[in-house]
């Protein structure tokens, strides 16, 4: 549920990182082989930067797509500005206006394929070398029910975090090695920060489904869930869960008794980066990839103060997991979906695994001051991301240093995958709640989440 989005593991329940580090001999030599006879002069459009990304992030892109055409003479690439928004996808998708490859949240690949609206590129994708290497894990909501790929597991497999300006905390006071570890120190440390530097101590996405997929997050980290399943294809929505009552009261909290919450509602996943680089907040959850968009669209350099850590867990609770497939659009040709193929090949996935192009898209990315080395869940296995880490060692500017609440952890937190069945529609009903008790003191959660929840049963009771 992100910029591609954003992005599921689509899990239901907890899965241990143990799961997504099994598997995968893979290595060498990446290229996909051309399922045509021969040939032929196509191009593709394939989703490239969000809007508003610097100059120097399209110049690493069109450094990368030089070297896509010079490899591949027949093809050309146009790359295409590209954001996953619950609120344009289908839109974009029934018209047609989609670019031949597009990115879309894990949780939706599973409904887009039995409704048809994805390509069948499963002749293309199992000539690639390691096409039987991905992680089951990962690789599940990409596979209709006939075994057939009509999508792969692509960049941005992470877990939400704790984002937070160590700038801020050491004006605050605060020791920025020592960030919060529990609910109740991110308040803390957030009323601190607000009472020290007038800024606000803590931020939460409240515009559009971000709000409901980040309350969803926070009931997770607390033990909680708002979707669970008999296990013979009955679901049912506990949208008023404790925990999803819990993080509201404390939202509540922060917002009319602490004032240090950011009290803007209108934050979604981009404009609470946004804020965030611009010093209006302190600490927010996103994903733990976030850092590559912050310095891609807000410019963000090594030394400006980033800090990231674990989201804090309680009651038996764990990291909500997501991430991100690339698709072809079902109009493509064949010579179109050969192409497309390949692209994914060369842009997504040969870095991760041959050493040769690991370097070239490090090179290209630190030269043109991009991010190289953010901290991701593997798409392959827990060995191999370790090993193309240490190909691009020289070029990684990353203050990794500054990660490591979060890096110390990431591969054996618990991860929770987001809820299976109906889940943009779930956290469309959950962002209201979101934003009505940041804007109405008196805001009565109780009933806000049975009305929610009501309305969560009948979706599910339909899909």
């Amino acid at each position: 549920m992100r910029s591609s989005r954003t992005a599921a593991l689509g899990i239901a329940g907890a899965v241990s990182l143990g799961l997504l580090a099994a598997c995968s001999s893979a290595g060498g030599a990446t290229s996909a082989s051309s399922t045509s006879a021969a040939p032929q002069k196509v191009t593709i459009t394939v989703a490239g930067l969000l809007p508003g990304a610097k100059q120097d992030a399209v110049d690493a892109l069109n450094t990368r797509v030089k070297e896509f055409e010079a490899k591949y003479p027949n093809i050309t690439v146009q790359p295409q500005e590209y954001q996953w928004l619950a609120t344009t996808f289908a839109a974009q998708l029934a018209g047609g206006t989609l670019p031949t490859v597009f990115e879309i949240p894990v949780t939706d690949g599973k409904t887009l394929i039995q409704n048809g609206q994805l390509a069948d590129i499963d002749a293309q994708v199992k000539q690639l070398p390691y096409a039987n290497d991905f992680n089951q894990a990962v690789v599940s909501n990409a596979k209709g029910d006939d075994g057939k790929f009509y999508a792969v597991p692509a960049k941005s497999f992470y877990s939400v975090a704790l984002h937070y300006n160590r700038t801020l905390f050491t004006k605050a006071g605060l020791d920025p090695d020592k960030p919060p570890t529990t609910w109740d120190e991110v308040r803390k440390d957030a009323k601190i920060i607000h009472d020290k530097t007038g800024v606000a101590g803590y931020g939460m996405m409240a515009l559009d489904n971000a709000g409901g997929w980040q309350l969803v997050a926070a009931a997770n980290s607390r033990g909680g869930t708002v979707q669970t399943t008999d296990g013979k294809g009955k679901y049912t929505a506990t949208l008023n869960d404790p925990a999803v009552k819990a993080h509201l009261e404390w939202l509540k909290a922060l917002r009319w008794e602490d004032n240090s919450v950011f009290p803007d509602v209108t934050l979604g996943w981009a404009e609470i980066n946004q804020a965030f680089a611009g010093g209006q907040l302190a600490m927010y959850t996103s994903g733990s990839d976030i850092y590559t968009a912050l310095v891609q669209n807000q410019g963000l350099t090594k030394d400006w103060g980033y800090g990231l850590t674990a989201i804090p867990t309680e009651n038996g609770g764990g990291a909500l997991g997501g991430g991100t497939l690339a698709a072809v659009k079902v109009q493509a040709t064949a010579a179109e979906k050969d192409a497309a193929v390949k692209w994914i090949d060369f842009w997504y996935l040969s870095k991760l695994l041959d050493q040769d192009q690991a370097v070239a898209d490090a090179k290209a990315q630190s030269a043109s001051g991009q991010a190289v080395g953010t901290p991701v869940l593997p798409i392959f296995s827990k060995d191999q991301y370790t090993k193309s880490l240490g190909w691009i060692k020289d070029y990684v500017n990353v203050p990794l240093e500054n990660m490591k609440g979060y890096t110390d952890v990431m591969f054996t937190q618990k991860l929770v995958g987001e809820p299976s069945h109906a889940t943009q529609d779930t956290y469309a009903l959950l962002f209201p709640v979101v934003q009505a008790v940041l804007t109405d003191k008196n805001a009565d959660i109780d009933k806000l989440l049975a009305n929610a929840n009501t309305q969560g049963q009948a979706l599910l009771d339909r899909s």
